[in-house]
């Protein structure tokens, strides 16, 4: 049985709605966590969606914090196989699930060690859908759906949508919770293959999902738009990965390459561009000094 695990903070309810709607015929039960949301979450479901379960943590502890709670709640329920993780402002298509369940049983069968296989999902407010991503030597590779029952292997998924066997997570262990939000699901992606297991993107699942804010036009691409915050945790987190000896060389240097255009990208086109700057820059330097956990001022 799978679980499916909903992350929400200060959610829009229309949106919820679809969200919830879209994947409860998919799973066998579903919960949300609410990070501290202002408006009472479990009441709102107990009213529209009676049969979800809620977990109401009271403030905001952080995107890890929150799928760990769900995690530990979807273990203690037994019968589980699999979870499934998702953001609030997430929609899976009709068969999402079942894709996912079929890919993942297909490598098992092969003998893959699989950590986790995730859907192609799509932002409706750019043209094309964004492609899976795969590490080769100093080259981050594109790795596009040739055909739709295409399973390419990926160094990491994106959280939303990410469908974990519970047994990857006894042995890999769960989020990593001082990361708060950003970069959580790339650490967990390359510390589930430094133990010896792989992730897969799985073309026939297929998922809507709102990456950040408004994207900017960009020479014909669209590149995805954060707060200054969350371009704070972006930055102070990759740089806490940095750090990490287990992560792999080559990936540090791609990635920290990638970074380093993002800084000078946000800094001229993000608006307020000071406010960007002065972000990614304290981001940085406080990931250098090791600071972790939740954003604090002063």
């Amino acid at each position: 049985m799978v679980t499916a695990i909903v992350v929400s903070y200060q959610p829009e309810f229309a949106t919820l709605t679809r969200l919830l709607a879209a994947v409860i015929p998919q799973v066998g039960r579903v919960v949300v966590v609410d990070n501290g949301s202002s408006v009472e979450i479990d009441s709102w479901l107990q009213a529209h969606f009676p049969g979800v379960d809620c977990l109401e943590l009271g403030r905001n502890y952080g995107i890890a914090h929150a799928q760990n709670r769900g995690i530990a709640w979807a273990a203690r329920q037994g019968a589980v196989n699999s979870v499934l993780l998702l953001d609030q402002d997430s929609e899976p298509e009709e068969g999402m699930v079942a894709a996912l369940l079929f890919a993942k049983q297909r490598l098992l069968d092969k003998g893959v060690p699989v950590a986790c296989v995730g859907p192609r999902y799509t932002d409706e407010r750019q043209q094309n859908p964004p492609p899976f991503l795969r590490l080769r030597g100093l080259r981050m590779e594109r790795c596009p759906c040739v055909t739709s029952d295409s399973v390419p292997e990926v160094e990491y998924l994106i959280a939303s949508g990410c469908l974990i066997p519970l047994q990857v997570l006894e042995l890999v262990d769960g989020m990593r919770e001082d990361l708060f939000i950003d970069y959580v699901d790339i650490e967990w992606g390359l510390r589930a293959k430094s133990f010896g297991y792989r992730s897969f993107g799985v073309c026939s699942a297929r998922m809507k999902h709102s990456l950040g804010s408004d994207p900017i036009r960009f020479f014909g691409r669209y590149i995805p738009m954060h707060s200054p915050l969350r371009h704070y945790y972006h930055f102070r987190n990759a740089v806490l990965l940095y750090r990490e000896a287990w992560v792999p060389f080559n990936w540090k240097l791609v990635d920290g390459w990638r970074l380093l255009l993002k800084y000078g990208f946000y800094t001229i086109f993000g608006k307020p561009r000071l406010e960007h700057w002065r972000m990614m820059t304290l981001g940085l330097r406080h990931g250098l000094q090791g600071k972790t956990g939740k954003f604090e001022k002063g």
